[in-house]
């Protein structure tokens, strides 16, 4: 009875809630919203305002006209990409270095987490996943000036290459080559990064199974995969899902550092071209039209990603 009765006065204290005119909740509430004033103007000038600039893509865009009084030309710029001799190999460039990147990214932050997580001793595994974790926080110009230094013909790595005896790898000068460097030297900077998620997994997995596994005889190997490999699969399945949002983000800032016009045959992405075409050729359509035209695919890969994280991982954030 007693249960019941509260249960009513909640419902009833609800209702009332609901019917509070605008100004009582003002009233009440007032900071919370002042709270969120600037970052709602943040995502009003930096993100809602420049979709008003998507109608470049649509028009001849003359600055001096504006967007307005510019030429009306419907499609034809997303035509006039699709049909660019380029963009076969845009396409397939983008794709390979973004399919790579995740694949040995994802690959390296479980391994290294697999492998720290074995480690006993709690300051040395501090210390090196700090020092793991570094790399990450630096931008591209930095790490790009490093690695234009170190492998350079007369670089670090070309000097012990050299010393057992082997040819020089231009690994930045190299067509073939360079897709490689890039795909290793992101997964570098940031396996210790994407190591994290999978640290945190690894910490939910009851610590009761490894020792009865123990005492029934299980080896180390053996626990990996009936335990700890079990344990994190929902996580390496989300991961894996909500990765493919990014299958045409090759990496706009480590390409710009570290491409020339030697390797654009396997270097040249989606994110260059546009940066290339748009800016640097003053494109400003048809540049518009390839990242409309990118953005909306990345959408639809975005959809895509939450559908199979929900059916195969059973994430759902809405």
């Amino acid at each position: 009875m007693k249960a019941t009765t509260m249960a009513l006065r909640a419902s009833s204290v609800a209702r009332t809630a609901k019917r509070r005119p605008w100004r009582v909740i003002w009233r009440l509430r007032w900071r919370m919203y002042v709270m969120l004033l600037p970052g709602f103007l943040l995502l009003a000038i930096f993100h809602y305002y420049p979709i008003w600039g998507i109608g470049i893509a649509f028009v001849e865009y003359n600055p001096v006209k504006g967007l307005l009084g510019s030429k009306f030309v419907g499609l034809y710029q997303f035509q006039r990409f699709l049909t660019t001799p380029s963009f076969p190999q845009l396409l397939r460039n983008t794709l390979v270095i973004a399919i790579g990147k995740i694949i040995t990214g994802q690959l390296a932050s479980l391994i290294f987490a697999l492998a720290l997580n074995e480690v006993r001793v709690v300051s040395y595994k501090r210390i090196v996943q700090t020092l793991t974790t570094l790399p990450n926080f630096l931008s591209w110009t930095i790490v790009g000036g490093i690695l234009i230094i170190v492998l350079s013909g007369s670089g670090f790595v070309n000097r012990g290459i050299a010393v057992l005896g082997l040819p020089p790898v231009r690994f930045l000068s190299n067509p073939r080559v360079f897709p490689f460097t890039l795909i290793f030297s992101e997964t570098w900077k940031g396996f210790g990064w994407g190591a994290v998620i999978y640290l945190a997994a690894l910490t939910a997995i009851n610590p009761e199974l490894y020792e009865a596994a123990a005492v029934d005889g299980a080896g180390r190997w053996t626990r990996l995969l009936r335990i700890t490999l079990p344990g994190i699969q929902p996580t390496i399945i989300l991961l894996s899902c909500l990765s493919l949002g990014g299958i045409l983000n090759a990496g706009f800032e480590q390409i710009l550092v570290l491409v020339n016009p030697v390797v654009y045959s396997t270097g040249d992405v989606l994110d260059t071209y546009v940066y290339r075409v748009g800016l640097l050729q003053a494109e400003w359509s048809l540049g518009t039209a390839v990242g409309l035209l990118r953005g909306v695919v990345g959408l639809v890969l975005i959809e895509l990603s939450w559908w199979l994280a929900g059916k195969f991982a059973n994430y759902r954030i809405f």
